[in-house]
């Protein structure tokens, strides 16, 4: 029953914070946050436990955004099914272009996925412009159709969805941090050669890390096309490829809670600033740096050790 606990009480503490935030702040800011940690879930999950840095994360994102914008602009209404054909169409493309690009090294993997962001970006704006409608986009918001129970097309209903969305990927990446393949991405990692030698496969844990990333990527693409009920190429614009490896090094590198701390740091910083100064991303560039010469630790990762000394249950659980 401890062990129960400990392993869930970080996870409802973060999320019951995030519903006092709601109650605070306006519900557009909270969505975004929500949306955008889902989003950097996968960026933080391949970069902390496989040492893969990904420049090419707006491509995945595209993908799950168009899968869902086709779906309910060119052949159906309900927005469920969208979220469900953008899921699948990531999975699809991650398994695909996974099988090749987890055989290059970190540098490599790096620079091919960000080519890939600029493929994805002007083949949406240019060659596939018949069907995506280029720059002006697919506009789907009044196509949608309300859903019986949690109708997803009101925002207030959409924000209890994305919350349980993002509860239960986060539940999901904690138990693969403690499981038996979460160990073997670090070790693929931190010493490649050793674990091959111990007989386990790199390219077959790095393709499912892959997989697994990237999927999470496209989902948070599908749940802004529902959200804005649109979908344009600048979702995948090349400007915007180190937004998510950004959050993930401002929250903390391979942490759990790294992608929300990141996340409302980014887009807080991000909507304070820029009503006062248009370039706001020195701003940022000034606390990376900040960052990265006081350790590379984050903001969660700096906040983590003092939040465990000054956790009120450690009396009761002390080996927590």
């Amino acid at each position: 029953m401890r062990n129960i606990f400990r392993w869930w009480w970080g996870i409802l503490l973060a999320f019951l914070l995030l519903a006092v935030v709601r109650v605070i702040l306006p519900l557009p800011f909270v969505i975004e946050v929500i949306i955008f940690s889902i989003y950097t879930m996968g960026c933080n999950f391949l970069l902390g436990r496989v040492g893969f840095i990904s420049f090419g994360q707006p491509a995945y994102l595209a993908v799950g955004a168009y899968g869902t914008a086709f779906y309910l602009y060119y052949f159906g209404t309900n927005p469920y099914i969208g979220i469900l054909v953008g899921l699948l169409a990531g999975v699809v493309v991650s398994v695909i272009v996974g099988a090749f690009f987890v055989r290059l090294r970190s540098d490599y993997f790096a620079l091919v996925n960000l080519a890939l962001a600029v493929i994805v970006y002007y083949l949406m704006e240019k060659i596939l412009a018949d069907f995506t409608h280029g720059d002006n986009g697919l506009w789907f918001l009044t196509r949608m159709s309300s859903t019986p129970g949690l109708d997803i097309t009101r925002p207030s209903h959409f924000f209890i969805f994305v919350f349980l969305v993002a509860m239960a990927l986060w539940a999901f990446y904690k138990y693969l941090d403690d499981s038996i393949y979460g160990a073997c991405c670090l070790a693929t990692k931190i010493n490649e050669d050793k674990f091959k030698f111990l007989g386990y496969s790199n390219f077959n844990v790095r393709w499912l890390a892959f997989i697994i990333a990237n999927t999470t990527t496209a989902l948070a693409g599908t749940l802004y096309a529902v959200y804005l009920g649109f979908v344009s190429p600048e979702i995948t614009s090349p400007a915007r490829c180190a937004d998510p490896v950004v959050v993930t090094i401002l929250g903390g590198v391979g942490t759990l809670y790294g992608p929300i701390v990141g996340a409302i740091a980014y887009t807080g910083m991000k909507d304070l600033i820029s009503g006062f100064i248009v370039n706001w991303e020195l701003f940022i560039g000034f606390l990376l740096v900040f960052i990265m010469l006081a350790g590379e630790k984050g903001i969660w990762s700096t906040l983590e050790p003092i939040l465990k000394k000054a956790h009120p249950l450690k009396r009761i659980l002390p080996s927590w």
